[in-house]
């Protein structure tokens, strides 16, 4: 049975997508089944990072009001034959999405694959509820910046109410996934540090993704940046983030930064 993530946030413009995809991409390359599900309805963009804009015929919203077989629009990587994408719909509205529609979708999926990523549309309204709701496991994206922080102490309240693991006295695994970070902004204040942002949020550190432009590029190339670029810094960091999702230990790091003391400071809170 799948392990079902949301990656989610108060806010947009955080890397909500591109986190997708590229946590996506690095759990795909260890051989593992994935599928990236996108649930920003009428405002589709997974499938542009993905490069797979082209090769949509059926979308979620299709499958969930029974207009097509999940196997219809489920579009298979060309690079990387274990990474699957399920695209969002560009024409309908986010209240086409169903509380039914989406419980089946969700059942077959983690029927047939290892990890099921739901990318969840900004904001606390139907489709962010929707997204979240059957997940196991949430990855709060979150920049370094005040505003973001407290919407995404906004989103970790929705998990712990509003997801079928809440509403049966469970609780949902959180994680923190700090995106755009710059050691040397932090230092100089112009930006929170990793510090401050863990100490409001009180949830585990999933792992630090710097400010670069390899990410941008990635994204308008249509490629996951853990499958491009390699050998960046955020690809490096993205895999290190998938590999504490599978369970391992790993040790967090920051470029720019003294790993020993980075590590005396945050290696209790890592995930």
């Amino acid at each position: 049975m799948a392990k079902v993530i949301v990656v989610t946030s108060g806010k947009g413009g955080v890397g909500k997508t591109t986190s997708t995809a590229a946590l996506g991409a690095a759990l795909a390359q260890r051989g593992e089944k994935t599928v990236v599900v996108d649930f920003d309805v009428g405002l589709r963009n997974l499938d542009l990072v993905m490069g797979a804009e082209r090769r949509v015929v059926y979308d979620l919203i299709n499958v969930v009001q029974g207009d097509a077989k999940l196997a219809q629009a489920l579009i298979r990587d060309k690079r990387l034959e274990t990474l699957f994408l399920l695209p969002a719909s560009q024409t309908r509205d986010k209240d086409n999405l169903t509380a039914e529609g989406v419980e089946v979708v969700m059942e077959e999926l983690k029927k047939t694959f290892d990890w099921v990523i739901c990318d969840s549309p900004a904001g606390i309204e139907r489709g962010a509820t929707l997204a979240m709701r059957h997940a196991d496991v949430a990855v709060v994206v979150t920049n370094p910046e005040v505003s973001s922080v407290r919407d995404s102490d906004r989103i970790i309240g929705l998990l712990d109410s509003k997801t079928a693991k809440a509403e049966r006295g469970e609780r949902i695994e959180k994680h923190l996934l700090l995106t755009r970070y710059d050691p040397a902004r932090a230092e100089r204040g112009d930006m929170l540090k990793v510090e401050d942002v863990l100490d409001i949020l009180s949830i585990p550190l999933l792992g630090i993704i710097p400010e670069s432009m390899d990410v941008l590029r990635a994204s308008n190339l249509g490629t996951p940046v853990t499958l491009g670029e390699n050998h960046s810094a955020p690809a490096l960091a993205y895999r290190d983030a998938a590999r504490r999702l599978a369970g391992e230990q790993v040790p967090m790091s920051v470029p720019g930064e003294k790993r020993g003391l980075f590590g005396k400071l945050f290696g209790r809170r890592a995930a």
